[in-house]
């Protein structure tokens, strides 16, 4: 039995695929995940104590680039301990496959708001971390993840009942 060229062709590009689909989701969760976490680790000097560094950015530096305005934080005390707790809570829940897509969403949203701190970085930064965000919501947490574990539970009991 001889195999055509053709049939070569797909049967190596349905195993490709299928390759791909398990381990992309880890591996775009572990890219967008990093470089939160590294800078989430930056922001504390302790135990729910963030760095002065921190602080004084929210209240003095970073401003929101809109219509061509800046404008400060509303309270960025309050606003630099919610960014410091998601950049460390967030990419913890993507790196383990944890509610994988609200993780994902909040990171999107993060990266829009960090668009508007920083509007120069969105070639080498925030648009490679939009399109990991949304490839991440659209394809989900994939095999090796916590969220795989529970709807095999989930759908295990389904069956059982």
């Amino acid at each position: 039995m001889t195999i055509s060229a053709q049939e070569l062709v797909r049967t190596l590009t349905r195993w490709l695929s299928s390759a791909a689909m398990a381990v992309a989701p880890l591996f775009l969760r572990a890219a967008l995940a990093a470089p939160f976490f590294r800078s989430g680790l930056t922001r504390w000097d302790g135990f729910l104590q963030l760095s002065d560094s921190t602080v004084y950015l929210f209240e003095e530096e970073f401003k929101l680039h809109i219509f061509g305005a800046e404008y400060g934080f509303p309270m960025p005390d309050a606003v630099a301990y919610l960014v410091a707790t998601a950049e460390l809570v967030l990419p913890v829940m993507l790196v383990l496959g944890l509610a994988t897509r609200f993780a994902a969403l909040a990171m999107l949203v993060m990266t829009g708001v960090i668009q508007l701190v920083v509007p120069d970085g969105w070639a080498n930064f925030h648009l490679p971390w939009a399109a990991m965000a949304i490839s991440i919501i659209a394809l989900g947490a994939g095999p090796a993840s916590i969220d795989q574990l529970i709807a095999r539970r989930f759908a295990s009991e389904a069956y059982r009942q």
